[in-house]
Formats: structure tokens, C-alpha cells, sequence
């Protein structure tokens, strides 16, 4: 499995995560470096995913709109329209990744602790072809999707007015009057918890 998958793997073991003993000094140390490998790459590509959809739902509007405006405005009005957007992206890319990389440690550490002993969190760290790369890849979509709704719960109504602003911006700069905004991604439901492979 690749660093993104493990990465992808670790982000979605985030919502499942729950309340347990603390691991020993020697497994908490394991869980520690495996969480630091991925937490970066993990707020990137999830980061993009989130504000991925509705902004790719605007843009194709957008697009579509932008054939009704004159044709001698409209190269002017698609620059404005691209400056609007990537405005949002530096914008709340950022956001979104340290809301992410705040909630990877805490709520994959719990899951990890809880999926895994210490010699199997060793095989990870060492990462070859082994029985404990099936079991470790059969948590990746709940991973994502748990990383996914604890930002949305914190995130969403933030992202949810940024939206409505973007969607503003880009019908001025259209000279349209304003469109039902997109509105951020709800958190995904928790998928079921897959069943490991005998």
C-alpha cells in the first residue's frame, strides 16, 4: 500500500474512534509515527475533496451561464469569474487542512488503538506485503469518511457562508442576478464497518 493509501486509511478511521484505556508507552509511541507520517498528506487530498464537488457544480454554472453574457464581455467576465475562484481555494484550502490536521491525531489514534496491537502498528511502520496491509486498507473509506464529517461539523457552516459569498461574487461578475447558492458538502453517513477477510 502506498503512503497515500495509508494516509487515505488514516483519515477515515476518524469517526469511529471511541473512548478507550490508554495504549501503553510503546504502542502510543507507534500510533504516534504512524499518525505523523500521513497527517500532511492527509489534509491535502482531503482538503481538495471537500471543497471539490460544489465548487466544481458552480463552476460548471458558471460556465454555462457565461454564454449569455456578450460576447465582446466575455473573456473579462471569465477572468473575473476565475480570480473569484481561485480566491476561494487559497482561501479556505488552508482553513479546511489545519481543521484536518487538528482532528487526525486525536481521532485516528483512538481508531488505531483500537484495530490494532503493537506488533501489527510495527508492520505498518515497516510497510511490506503483509496480512496486516489487508486489514489496515479494509478501514480506508471509513477513515475517509469519519475525517470528512468531523471537519464538516466544525467547518460546514463556516464553508456554508463562503459559498453564498463566492456565489455572489461569480453572478456580479456574470451580471446575473444571484443563484441559489451551492452549499458546502454535508458529512457523509458512517459507512458499516467492512468485514475482514478470513
Amino acid at each position: 500500500m502506498t503512503s497515500r493509501k495509508l494516509g487515505l486509511a488514516l483519515a477515515i478511521a476518524l469517526a469511529t474512534g471511541s473512548a478507550l484505556a490508554d495504549p501503553s508507552p510503546a504502542k502510543k509511541a507507534l500510533i504516534d509515527r504512524i499518525v505523523a507520517l500521513q497527517q500532511q498528506g492527509m489534509a491535502d487530498g482531503l482538503a481538495g475533496n471537500i471543497i471539490q464537488g460544489p465548487l466544481s457544480q458552480l463552476t460548471q454554472a458558471g460556465r454555462a451561464a457565461l454564454q449569455q453574457v456578450p460576447a465582446e464581455k466575455r473573456e473579462a467576465t471569465a477572468k473575473a469569474m476565475d480570480v473569484e475562484l481561485k480566491k476561494f481555494i487559497e482561501e479556505n484550502v488552508p482553513y479546511l487542512k489545519d481543521k484536518i490536521s487538528k482532528a487526525v491525531p486525536t481521532t485516528s489514534s483512538a481508531l488505531l488503538d483500537e484495530r490494532f496491537n503493537e506488533d501489527e502498528l510495527k508492520q505498518i511502520l515497516a510497510w511490506a506485503e503483509s496480512p496486516v496491509s489487508q486489514k489496515f486498507g479494509l478501514v480506508t473509506v471509513e477513515l475517509q469518511k469519519a475525517v470528512a464529517q468531523k471537519v464538516m461539523t466544525e467547518a460546514g457552516p463556516t464553508l456554508d457562508g463562503r459559498f453564498k459569498t463566492l456565489n455572489a461574487n461569480v453572478a456580479k461578475a456574470l451580471g446575473l442576478p444571484s443563484q441559489p447558492a451551492a452549499s458546502a458538502p454535508k458529512a457523509p453517513a458512517p459507512a458499516p464497518a467492512p468485514t475482514p477477510k478470513k
